[in-house]
């Protein structure tokens, strides 16, 4: 007669484990149909009520289920937490089917199991590891007593780090409504506190940037201190999506898109007159999404052109030619030189009433009450090139173009400035003399830049000294090589070197300054211009007008013992 497989009395199906107990003879059928009201009652599993009811202890019932299945059993007593892969699973769903990644090798994955009969677990994490899963037999109480460790583990890290509570407020409008299914992810309370401590460490360390950075073994979070990126944390690498899904939300990004990069911002409120923009950017990596945050403050472009550490006559320059009727001054370097900066510093000087003023950026990094500010979009059309076609159409004064990108843009902005508009911009140069070239070289007509371009200026950001400096011996010979003359060493002034204090963070600097090259077109350079001179010939030029190179400038900057000569040395070439 053939056998009859055991079904629960009250004609529920058994479930697999218990079906392999009562064919095993480990239970009646009784006792399972039992122990299945009690754990439906419950809402647990039918494991969890073996244990409950201690009908079997949890060791054998794991050599029982490890030898029926023929699974390797594990002791989990000897297994090192610190050995575990992270984020070989998500963490939400090793807590919900109570499973626990061992080991992960290529594209296998071992993974700690107490039932085996739970299939629709195994097949989740294939699901969502893409690995070829190896379930291992342990006992059910040790597994649950891993995963509560490697839970409170997790949020003990986070707590630990963020110390007290970290309540920040964000602009209402920053604020978007995620989806129901995604809010107990983006709106975990450690993850939470944990993010608002990062942004406040961020602005009141003076950071520019925050890099969340996803490798495989770590997670590390770096920010940009006075140019220079410095480690500030390593939260566990489990938080890693949900710190990213909460920045997202923020940000108005779209969660669910992982595959491509993403652009956004985010507003903090920190007082009732000062709020703090961020500008987000994520980026899919080999391990995760890499997220930067930039640091835009407000604040920066209402310091007044004296601030940025212009040299008295650089400065009556720079204020003479942005305070003409028309022609074009264009702001070069690298970038995070402080170009933005500099230009919102000059737009904030000619702010005025009776002023029209025009921006077209991408995207608008300070807002700027007064100055009609677009965001440029590409996808929807809106480029450089239409923006300033519609900004002429609307009566401008002065107009400022984020960067001069192709020579539509180019054209378009010497065109406005030759037909009484102050234009402002920016390019990725070098110096102020090859800012010329480059125009040239994107099909500029010469006489056209000879005719509009009333002022070029090339800056860097050097460290500032911090107050615990110290003088510095240093020989004649050093100081001649590094581009002083002879007349410079007359004066009696000593250079400072970085210390470091508990002010600065060991770092000896504090801050930073502005070191500058200040080109105005003089007719001799327009001569040179429409001659197709080269960058060398219009540098040679400028040198004889009295223009300093950047070394120069920055040199200058270490005789006032505002910087030190490494930091100078390290910015700049000659």
């Amino acid at each position: 007669m053939a056998a009859v497989l055991p079904h629960a009395t009250s004609g529920t199906p058994m479930s697999g484990l218990a079906r392999a107990l009562v064919q095993a003879g480990r239970l009646t059928a009784q006792q399972a149909d039992a122990l299945q009201k009690k754990a439906a009652g419950d809402r647990s599993a039918f494991i969890d009520a073996i244990i409950a009811d201690r009908a079997l202890d949890a060791s054998s019932l794991a050599a029982f289920c490890a030898e029926t299945f023929g699974y390797p059993l594990l002791d989990l007593s000897t297994f090192s937490i610190e050995s575990l892969p992270e984020a070989a699973i998500d963490a939400k769903l090793m807590a919900a089917q109570r499973v626990v990644a061992l080991a992960k090798r290529g594209n296998r994955l071992s993974v700690a199991i107490s039932d085996p009969t739970n299939t629709q677990a195994l097949d989740q994490i294939k699901f969502q590891s893409e690995a070829a899963v190896e379930p291992v037999i342990v006992a059910h109480d040790a597994l649950l007593a891993l995963l509560a460790t490697l839970t409170k583990s997790a949020e003990q890290n986070l707590n630990d780090m963020v110390g007290d509570d970290a309540d920040i407020e964000f602009a209402e409008e920053e604020q978007t409504a995620a989806p129901v299914e995604s809010q107990n992810e983006v709106e975990d309370a450690p993850i939470v506190r944990f993010l608002n401590k990062i942004l406040m460490d961020a602005v009141q360390l003076g950071a520019s940037d925050i890099h969340f950075e996803p490798y495989e073994k770590y997670y590390r979070i770096r920010m940009r201190v006075d140019g220079v990126l410095r480690d500030h944390a390593m939260p566990p690498l489990s938080i890693r999506d949900k710190l990213v899904s909460r920045i997202k939300v923020l940000a108005k990004l779209d969660i669910s898109e992982k595959r491509v990069p993403q652009d956004g911002r985010m507003r903090l409120i920190l007082s009732a007159t000062r709020t703090i923009d961020f500008r987000v950017s994520t980026l899919p990596t080999l391990f995760g999404e890499k997220t930067v945050m930039r640091i835009l403050d407000a604040t920066q472009a209402q310091m007044g052109i004296d601030a940025l550490g212009y040299d008295p006559d650089q400065k009556a320059i720079l204020l003479d030619a942005i305070s003409r009727p028309y022609g074009m001054v264009l702001v070069t370097g690298p970038t995070g030189s402080g170009k933005t900066v500099s230009l919102y510093s000059c737009l904030n000087v000619l702010n005025k009433p009776g002023i029209n003023i025009s921006t077209a950026e991408d995207p608008a990094e300070i807002n700027l009450p007064g100055v009609n500010q677009v965001n440029v979009n590409d996808r929807a059309g809106l480029t450089f090139p239409v923006a300033l076609k519609s900004f002429l159409r609307q009566d401008p004064d002065i107009i400022m173009v984020g960067e001069i990108r192709d020579l539509e843009t180019a054209d378009i902005a010497i065109k406005a400035a030759q037909t009484g508009h102050m234009v402002f911009s920016t390019l990725h140069t070098n110096d102020a003399p090859s800012t010329l070239t480059r125009l040239m070289n994107m099909g500029v007509a010469p006489f056209n830049i000879a005719s509009s371009v009333i002022l070029i200026t090339a800056q860097r950001l050097a460290r500032r000294l911090c107050n615990c400096k110290q003088p510095l011996e240093m020989g004649r010979e050093a100081l001649l090589a590094a581009g002083y003359r002879e007349g410079d060493l007359q004066d009696d002034w000593t250079p400072y070197g970085p210390v470091g204090c508990e002010r600065c963070l060991g770092s000896g600097y504090k801050g930073r300054v502005g070191i500058y090259q200040l080109m105005p077109i003089s007719p001799a350079i327009e001569a040179l211009i429409l001659a197709n001179g080269n960058s060398m010939q219009i540098a040679a030029q400028a040198e004889k007008d009295g223009v300093n190179s950047l070394r120069r400038s920055g040199l200058m900057k270490v005789k006032q013992g505002l910087t030190s000569l490494e930091e100078v040395l390290g910015c700049t070439n000659e």
